[in-house]
């Protein structure tokens, strides 16, 4: 019986091998001079190999772990196929569609978390009792578990919609519930106390959050175009992360909000500073550069004004909380304001804030 009939062929100064595995016809090239003891050691291989194809047992990977074939069929094999193999596959199949900053967390999550810990393990291996253990005991707010916990979520569900795996374990693993941050509003003479403290740029920006409600990664990322000083309005769109321009994370984040008068009077003196660059609105004062991130506003300015205006501290998130509590208390309608705040469900808006809402008589 020569090479050929044995499924074995000589191309040059490598061997091919060729066997059919789960209905398809491979061939492998191993690159070795065909010398008779080659031919032979090949051989007794090939055999070994279609003897495990019969028997159940054939990994492909442990033959051919370079052969782009053994990875497509390590795919379809939940003993064999690792934890860690299935998620860098995951990101690499689906980061050109995530935005910079998520990408960032989703690699943060997948090679500080979810590989050290789960990575060595099969994907038939995982179960919810294992990663219920493991959430129990990681060192970070619940918020934070159920972001880890994102991308290995996804990742089984393509598993279990490819029809790699039977069952998903993950949809036993309830994401654990929030702690609402409770609003802790700054009272009109705190406000005047902190802006009595502030000058310039610092003062505009801070007086604007608080007679905006936008966001911190808003504030940095409003722009003079964005800015109608005729009708009295601003266009929120788009938010500054981690040093990237990206748009709000939710259709009704991208809003009009109407110029309170304290805004627009920020926004006017805040023109001396930036107008004439006409981009982005708020500045650092000390480079006259526009903000990175919300970090260096709460060294720099936040943090240092509470202390010497010896106001309790609480984060600068709570400047948005302000906003909303004024306009509730002086008789806005909730739904106006769950717009002006960008928030989808008006619920939320009664359900955070209903203690401001004045009861109708």
């Amino acid at each position: 019986m020569d090479a050929r009939q044995r499924g074995i062929t000589v191309r040059g100064n490598s061997i091919q091998l060729s066997f059919t595995f789960q209905g398809v016809r491979c061939r492998e090239t191993i690159p070795m001079p065909p010398t008779k003891t080659a031919l032979k050691e090949l051989g007794l291989k090939l055999q070994a190999i279609k003897h495990e194809i019969r028997i159940g047992t054939f990994d492909y990977f442990r033959h051919f772990p370079y052969s782009k074939k053994a990875k497509e069929f390590r795919k379809t094999r939940p003993d064999l196929y690792t934890i860690k193999e299935a998620l860098v596959n995951w990101l690499r199949r689906n980061q050109a569609k995530l935005q910079i900053s998520t990408l960032q967390d989703y690699n943060s999550a997948i090679y500080h978390h979810l590989i050290p810990t789960f990575g060595d393990l099969t994907i038939a291996e995982l179960t919810a009792s294992k990663v219920k253990e493991w959430l129990s005991e990681l060192p970070c707010s619940n918020k934070r578990k159920g972001n880890i916990l994102t991308p290995l979520r996804q990742t089984f569900e393509e598993l279990y919609h490819d029809e790699i795996i039977d069952k998903n374990p993950l949809q036993r693993v309830k994401n654990l519930p929030n702690k609402t941050r409770e609003p802790e509003p700054f009272t009109q003479d705190e406000i005047a106390r902190i802006l009595n403290e502030l000058t310039g740029q610092a003062k505009n920006l801070i007086q604007f959050a608080f007679y905006s409600g936008l966001r911190t990664s808003e504030l940095i990322a409003l722009r003079w175009k964005d800015v109608d000083f005729e009708n009295n309005r601003v266009f929120v769109s788009s938010a500054y992360v981690r040093g990237q321009m990206k748009e709000t994370k939710t259709k009704s984040g991208k809003r009009e909000v109407t110029l309170q008068p304290q805004a627009k009077e920020a926004l006017l003196n805040q023109q001396t500073f930036t107008g004439k660059q006409n981009v982005t609105v708020f500045h650092d004062q000390d480079t006259n550069q526009p903000w990175a991130n919300d970090q260096p506003i709460r060294k720099k300015i936040w943090i240092p004004t509470l202390e010497i205006a010896n106001i309790k501290y609480r984060s600068p998130y709570q400047t948005r909380h302000t906003f909303a509590s004024m306009m509730l208390s002086r008789g806005e309608h909730y739904m106006w304001v769950a717009q002006q705040m960008g928030h989808k469900d008006w619920g939320m808006i009664i359900k955070v804030y209903g203690r401001w809402i004045p009861q109708s008589k």
